[in-house]
């Protein structure tokens, strides 16, 4: 168990860095310093808050110490920036950089922040910056099970170089051993250091009305991540069963809201609903005030929920702050805005914003300008805004701890139904309660529900079920920087090693692991065995392979000889005299019963010249039987009678007497004459070879020896890989029939064309799709508006609800060319089925005209009103456009591809989308 380990002690280095905080580390930090300066991988896993960062800051520390580079990783630009800032305020501005793919400062840097696409993307292009790279620091590890980013992180831990320490930092994870385990497997050396403990305990609640309830009766905080020990408090579950005696059948039948609504008025109107205990979200934040529970996070499952709310609190008049708070807030709203335009403003409705971030309320989620958002976190992290009422997304990775969380509802949209959350999901939630080293306690808050049931609540809250599971899966543009960088084999072997392989039969991801370690060996050897007169590795193998046809024809010879036995075995009958070949009955005897029952393996009965009955094998006859002669054997010959043995005996010897033996052996067949043709050929061949006549010959040949060797068994461990489950390489396999067929890899696949170079720079979901579109000439003749909104098609993918229109794309020449990639699109998803892929998603043109506009200076207000998108989603998805520009222009090389997408990129990076670009600088 993890907690059972034994860790090193601290060294001197783990002294002088706790020395500079003002207060003494937790025993887990301790623990996880001290592998690292061991030597050791690391993986800890702890709650959120619980400052498991700073193990990553010692890495840091260490590196600086001993003269090495350090990566600081993380999943997302935001945290990047927040990283950079907080290390250069520790380590200094001239030591630390930041690599964020839309920002470099201070690339050269001993230590730099990056996110890990920008450290995957090194890996694969063989970067110099990865010289003297003693530590990399992995952020948030946890985010691998992201479905659509978590492969990067499995490609940057199974990539990095076996030197590299890994500091792997992840939330509390139900399954942090396996995790730990497969980081050792391909990592070698990786301990786990687990915390469960909350580094502030915390209480649950439900608050029903105006009154809030403890979750137990025994009142006892959750001082771990542990499940949670005690009974539902019983007057939450008497509330419950009062409360369900007014909710009607009917609100749960398939009647249409409108009706509902009306049952329900008819109640009240009755006075039969009893008192209405679902609390107003104005009436909830004011409880939390006068409890001393704020600063809140006010977790509702929905973007329009969460403005929403804000506005309901605006409209209540309430306010949460000091005149000295307003005015903070205020200028940190009017530093935002000191770079958008007015109309913009306007548009982003920044008046409202900036009231409810002065009276100390906001929201905070995905559809939100980023810049707004970062002033909301400002806010927030000063203790200036009260309560946030944010989306699940939040709880990922930022930064903002809270004395109280909120939970709304239990339930969430995930996109295809509404479903209940996870216990893993509210333990990540509610994980945000209590600030250290601010708060002596935190508290979760549930809102009552009409159909709720404490119990649930209970079981949510005391279940620490939060597994991590991969979702790894190769894509075109890995397949081509794999095979680029290590061949095919290699490549093969490495995705062998993934998560997801090991989740799925743990015993591949060692083997794997065992046949990178001998191909490295076996390099080493054929070095080794090297010799100045010429090739000796074609030379060794020119005689392993004389040997190999050897033992093959003398193994072809045993197999025509048992075949040859079977058969001769099959035709004797009783009386015939035979010569047994070899084993403990070797000699003549003479065939009682031929024992043909099983014509696979017939058993002869026999007796022997010392008139022994025996029952003989296929082992007695490594060679078919000589029949010398036959005899009588009486009808009714009983072997259990000494005189019928006596008088078989007698007449047995009588006739061999009288028989030539020497005439009636097994002649061994002679050697192929064609194999031995070859063989001869080859000893020539030999014999000519500069090396044949090396004074060092032998000595060349034992490394040699070692390497053959080493090769075969690696072969045997390729063939168990074979045998087991493969669903990764298998699907690597048929990648590469693709990459194969299009010209992306060569016939061979061992091989990356200069096709296959230009589509190793798109990292696009739908990157072959894109790699195809340049070869065939698609952009060429666009515009910079008309190639980005075309471009804009591969990035983007659709929320429910979003277009007041049917999308379309903005004139005849974009038509032409969106036509153009649907086609590619079509025909790719028709050899993905042939070699058995699903097929990639569909180009989606719902942000094409929006792109297009943008790029032709058309304003804010007006596309955002013709879109119905959000100010976030809007810069969102314009910089993911931004981005594919990018590596179509690396991909593309010279010309007027790279011309028009540099254009194009210049075009969109104005107003709100540059102002996103200047908060990351």
């Amino acid at each position: 168990m993890v907690g059972e380990q034994r860790f090193p002690a601290p060294g001197p280095a783990y002294a002088e860095f706790e020395a500079a905080f003002p207060f003494a580390l937790d025993p887990y930090q301790r623990d996880g310093c001290a592998v690292v300066e061991a030597g050791a991988g690391v993986l800890v896993a702890a709650p959120t808050g619980a400052g498991k960062t700073v193990v990553g800051e010692f890495a840091v520390f260490l590196a600086l110490r001993q003269g090495k580079r350090c990566f600081y990783t993380t999943p997302i630009k935001a945290l990047s920036n927040q990283k950079y800032h907080d290390l250069v305020e520790r380590f200094g501005t001239h030591r630390v950089g930041l690599l964020t793919g839309d920002t470099s400062i201070n690339g050269d840097a001993d230590v730099v922040v990056m996110t890990t696409e920008v450290l995957r993307n090194m890996i694969y292009a063989g970067s110099s910056a990865l010289r003297n790279l003693g530590f990399v620091v992995m952020d948030e590890v946890h985010y691998l099970a992201d479905r659509f980013r978590g492969a990067v992180w499995e490609e940057v831990i199974i990539g990095l170089a076996p030197s590299v320490q890994l500091v792997s930092l992840s939330a509390t994870v139900s399954n942090a051993e396996e995790f730990g385990d497969w980081l050792g497997e391909v990592r070698g050396d990786v301990r786990v250091v687990l915390s469960e403990r909350r580094p502030v305990p915390l209480f649950q609640h439900v608050m029903a009305g105006r009154r809030l309830y403890d979750l137990f009766s025994d009142e006892a905080p959750t001082a771990s991540a542990l499940p949670v020990k005690g009974d539902v408090n019983p007057e939450l579950v008497k509330l419950a069963k009062s409360d369900a005696k007014y909710v009607r059948d009917d609100s749960r039948t398939r009647r249409g809201r409108r009706t509902r609504d009306r049952i329900e008025r008819n109640q009240a109107g009755r006075g039969d609903r009893g008192p209405n205990l679902v609390p107003r979200r104005d009436g909830a934040v004011e409880k939390l005030e006068a409890e001393g529970l704020l600063p809140a996070i006010y977790f509702i499952f929905s973007r329009v929920g969460c403005d929403a709310a804000v506005g309901q609190l605006l409209h209540s008049g309430l306010r949460l702050t000091t005149p000295d708070e307003r005015a903070r807030l205020e200028a940190i709203a009017d530093a935002v805005a000191s770079g958008l335009s007015p109309e913009d403003l306007d548009a982003l409705e920044f008046g409202t914003f900036r009231e409810g971030l002065r009276r100390g309320i906001a929201a905070h989620h995905a559809g939100m300008l980023p810049a707004f958002k970062e002033a909301v976190e400002q806010g927030f992290v000063e203790g200036l805004v009260k309560v946030v009422f944010a989306t699940e997304t939040l709880a990922l990775g930022i930064n903002m701890p809270a004395r109280s969380v909120v939970l709304e509802k239990l339930v969430k949209y995930n996109g295809e139904a509404h479903v209940d959350i996870t216990p893993g999901e509210y333990t990540q939630l509610t994980g945000r309660a209590g600030r250290r080293g601010i708060d002596v306690e935190g508290h979760a808050v549930v809102l009552w529900q009409r159909d709720i049931d404490p119990r649930q609540v209970a079981g949510l809250a005391s279940r620490r079920t939060y597994p991590l599971r991969s979702s790894f899966s190769p894509t075109y543009n890995m397949a081509v920087n794999l095979v680029g960088r290590v061949g095919p084999e290699r490549a093969r072997g490495l995705l062998e090693q993934s998560f997801a392989q090991y989740q799925t039969d743990k015993s591949v991801v060692g083997v794997a692991r065992a046949v990178a370690r001998n191909t490295d060996r076996i390099a080493a050897l054929w070095r080794d065995a090297a010799c100045e007169a010429g090739d000796f590795e074609a030379y060794a193998r020119g005689r392993a392979e004389i040997k190999r046809l050897e033992n093959e024809s003398a193994k072809s010879r045993r197999t025509d000889r048992r075949a040859e036995a079977i058969s001769a075995l099959l035709e004797l009958v009783p009386g015939d005299i035979i010569g047994v070949p070899a084993g403990r009955h070797e000699g003549w005897a003479v065939v009682v019963d031929p024992g043909k029952r099983d014509r696979g393996n017939p058993t002869p009965t026999v007796m022997t010249e010392q008139r022994q009955l025996k029952k003989l094998s296929l082992t007695d006859f490594p060679s078919p039987p000589a029949v010398a002669g036959r005899m009588r054997v009486p009808k009714h010959f009983d072997p259990r009678q000494a005189k019928d043995r006596r008088n078989l005996s007698a007449a047995f010897h009588s006739k061999l007497a009288g028989i030539d033996t020497r005439a009636s052996r097994y002649v061994p067949a002679a050697m192929d004459a064609e194999v031995t043709e070859k063989i001869d050929a080859l000893r020539a061949e030999l014999k000519a070879h500069p090396v044949h006549g090396c004074p060092d010959r032998e000595a060349h040949s034992r490394a040699a020896e070692k390497a053959l060797r080493l090769e075969r068994d690696t072969a045997d461990l390729r063939r168990q890989v074979e045998r087991r489950s493969n669903t990764i390489a298998l699907r690597f396999d048929r990648i590469c029939s693709v990459l194969r067929a299009l010209g992306y890899l060569s016939g061979d696949g061992r091989r990356v064309t200069p096709a296959g170079a230009m589509l190793a720079r798109i990292y696009s979901e739908l990157d072959l799709v894109a790699a195809e579109a340049i070869r065939a000439g698609v952009f060429d003749e666009l515009t910079a508006p008309e190639f980005a909104a075309v471009a804009s098609s591969l990035t983007y993918e659709s929320r429910g609800g979003e277009q007041k229109r049917p999308a379309r794309m903005p004139n005849r020449s974009t038509e032409i060319a969106q036509s153009a990639i649907r086609h590619i699109w079509r025909d790719l998803s028709l050899m993905e089925r042939d070699h058995k892929l699903d097929p990639s998603r569909d180009p989606d043109i719902g942000f094409a005209e929006a792109t297009f506009a943008w790029a032709s200076g058309e304003d804010l207000a007006g596309i955002l009103a013709a879109t119905d998108l959000t100010a976030g989603d809007f810069v969102r998805s314009m910089r993911m456009v931004i981005d594919l520009l990018g590596q179509l222009a690396d991909a593309a090389g010279q010309g007027v591809v790279r011309a028009t997408a540099r254009e194009a990129i210049d075009m969109l990076r104005r107003g709100v989308v540059s102002a996103a670009y200047d908060e990351d600088d």
